[in-house]
């Protein structure tokens, strides 16, 4: 089994909220970039819970939508501070109350905190359910409750991490590696177009 694990360097529950907010439309990668200095600048959640988002926004501007991610880390360590102590819930209800976390951001803090057991749902879990056939839904909490009915929820974490492990190193949305894939002999590759023949020329654009 390979060593499936989040991509996001964090040492804190604050640190992983924050990154996690800022890995929406951007690469883990790109994200871990960022984050040493932003999170010296912002040691603990009144540090931005004091700050304005022009604070925060020189930090993560690399990062898409910096300003609403700005915004909401901002408003969500108020909320922190104002309603849990500064510290960072386990609870994915209580998570998904704060500004700019949704669902799957939630379910991702809360699994690796040790917190409520979720299977969350992102771009890759959603691809790769649908064509290895685990689910015939687009909306992502119905590929969850799917994904869930599928295994323990002792094992959803590992699921989670699975199915994004493989979705972004073999998996991929556009030209999936079906020839290296481990599993291509039980994949019914829903959804994933069929190899032109080799040699087969291509359409001009």
């Amino acid at each position: 089994m390979p060593e499936a694990r989040i991509e996001l360097d964090y040492r804190t529950p604050l640190e992983l909220l924050v990154a996690v907010i800022l890995s929406a439309q951007c690469t883990d990668k790109r994200v871990n970039l960022v984050t040493p200095a932003l999170f010296q600048r912002f040691p603990d959640a009144r540090a931005y819970a004091g700050a304005q988002p022009q604070d925060v926004e020189p930090y993560i501007q690399t990062c898409g939508l910096y300003r609403a991610k700005a915004k909401n880390i901002v408003l969500a360590a108020q909320a922190l501070v104002r309603e849990h102590g500064a510290e960072v819930p386990h609870s994915r209800q209580a998570l998904e109350q704060l500004p700019g976390v949704g669902r799957k951001t939630a379910g991702v803090v809360c699994i690796h905190l040790g917190g409520d057991t979720a299977f969350p749902v992102d771009t890759h879990v959603k691809r790769l359910a649908n064509r290895l056939g685990f689910t015939r839904h687009a909306h992502p909490d119905k590929v969850e409750l799917d994904l869930q009915a599928l295994l323990p929820s002792e094992r959803w974490m590992m699921g989670h991490q699975l199915l994004v492990w493989h979705g972004r190193r073999t998996c991929f949305a556009r030209a999936p590696a079906c020839e290296r894939c481990t599993v291509a002999g039980l994949c019914p590759k829903r959804g994933v177009a069929k190899a032109k023949p080799e040699g087969a020329s291509r359409a001009r654009t």
